[in-house]
Parts: structure tokens; C-alpha cells; sequence
């Protein structure tokens, strides 16, 4: 697989994955299946253990992301951000193929097709070798809806939103209830916390800023579900 270190926060569907480094930790992002959505690879630098957020789709591809070599990162653990299926459909052969734990909000366990091994609720941390990431639950889009933050100590914050948050408004809700409490969710655990240039990655399409997001707030919540 061909892995871009130009880093753009853009992936086409069926093409090349894209690397971040950071000074603990590399980010790649890569598109799987027919509804685009990302899978992103954690890597410790230190340790050389690695985290997957959502095994979406095409096993075989995230295979070829990990690598093959004996210098590949050890996945320990692979994060399901909430339910839908499209979120899921290659955790089962990733995780069964690596050997790796599942975690998922114990609201959005139950249609797992791999029963998780760890249960997380907001304000848990999840490590990658020596980094740590914090669980926000983000209540709207599924019940059980997460993201995970992580505060590059030399750098800006990294968050990765699932479906709860993209550039240009919050996830879909199935009712004006839901909608106001992931909205409500969005601003009081992530706009009200932390700083315009934390980087986002959501579960599909291109990343943004809150930055670049904040001065749109109020036209979302006018806009509605």
C-alpha cells in the first residue's frame, strides 16, 4: 500500500493512505468500503504498539496498512465509535487476524459483531504504548457515540469524532431530541474545551479545525435535525 506523508487530512476512496507524524505518535488515515469512510492507525513511536479507530471495511487493505514486516506495529487495540454498520464491518477479521482488544461505549455494544473486551465511558483513557487517549461520549448520533482526544504535548490537540462531528455541522439524528443533545454535547465536551486548533478527523470525508468550525455553532442549531 502506498502511505502519502504529505498530510492533507484528504483520502480518496480506494487510494492511497495519508501519515501524519507527530513527535509520539503517527496518524494515517485511509478510505474503506463504499460509503468512504475512514479508518485511522494509531502508532506509538516509542513502543511501536498500535490503536485502529473503526475497522469499517476492507480487512485485506487495513492489513496492508498495518504491514506485514517484522517491523510492523503490534495492534493492541481496535475502537469502534458507535454502532452503524458501515462503522464495523471488518472488526471481527482485523481484531481476530492481530490478536487485538475491542473497546466501544457500552451504550453501542450490543450490536457489535465482536462482543467488546473493553467497555468505555466518557472520561476513560485508552493507551497506544506510552500515549494516552481520552473517551468523550457524544450523545445524539447513537447512544453510545465517542470520540477520542489526544493532547500532543508538543503540539496541538488531535481529536477524532466518529460520526458526531465534520466540517459543516454534527452528525445525523433521527429525531429534534437527539439533535439537541449531540449539538449540546458538541459544544459543552469540545467547542467549550478545548482550543481552535485542534485538528478533527471524522468518520468519513475530509478533516477540519474547530477554528474553523466555531463560527458556524449557532448557524447549526438554527438550522436543525
Amino acid at each position: 500500500m502506498n502511505i502519502a506523508d504529505t498530510y492533507t487530512g484528504h483520502v480518496e476512496p480506494g487510494g492511497d493512505a495519508a501519515r501524519r507524524t507527530l513527535d509520539g505518535l503517527t496518524i494515517t488515515k485511509l478510505s474503506v468500503g463504499p460509503m468512504d469512510n475512514n479508518a485511522y492507525l494509531l502508532v506509538c513511536r516509542e513502543e511501536n504498539e498500535a490503536l485502529l479507530i473503526d475497522a469499517a471495511n476492507d480487512p485485506e487493505r487495513i492489513s496492508d496498512l498495518i504491514g506485514h514486516g517484522p517491523d510492523r506495529p503490534a495492534l493492541r487495540t481496535v475502537v469502534t465509535t458507535h454502532q452503524h454498520p458501515d462503522h464495523w464491518q471488518a472488526l471481527g477479521a482485523v481484531a481476530g487476524a492481530n490478536g487485538a482488544n475491542t473497546a466501544a461505549h457500552p451504550l453501542d455494544a450490543e450490536p457489535l459483531p465482536v462482543p467488546p473486551d473493553f467497555l468505555v465511558e466518557h472520561g476513560d483513557t485508552l493507551k497506544v504504548g506510552t500515549v494516552t487517549l481520552e473517551v468523550i461520549h457524544l450523545r445524539g448520533h447513537t447512544p453510545g457515540s465517542i470520540a477520542l482526544l489526544y493532547r500532543d504535548p508538543s503540539g496541538h490537540p488531535h481529536l477524532f469524532t466518529g460520526d458526531s462531528l465534520f466540517p459543516g455541522g454534527v452528525g445525523k439524528t433521527g429525531s429534534p431530541e437527539d439533535f439537541k443533545s449531540l449539538l449540546d454535547d458538541v459544544e459543552t465536551r469540545i467547542f467549550d474545551e478545548l482550543p481552535d486548533d485542534t485538528w478533527f478527523y471524522p468518520g468519513h470525508g475530509d478533516d477540519s479545525t474547530l477554528g474553523e468550525q466555531r463560527p458556524h455553532l449557532a448557524e447549526w442549531r438554527e438550522r436543525g435535525w
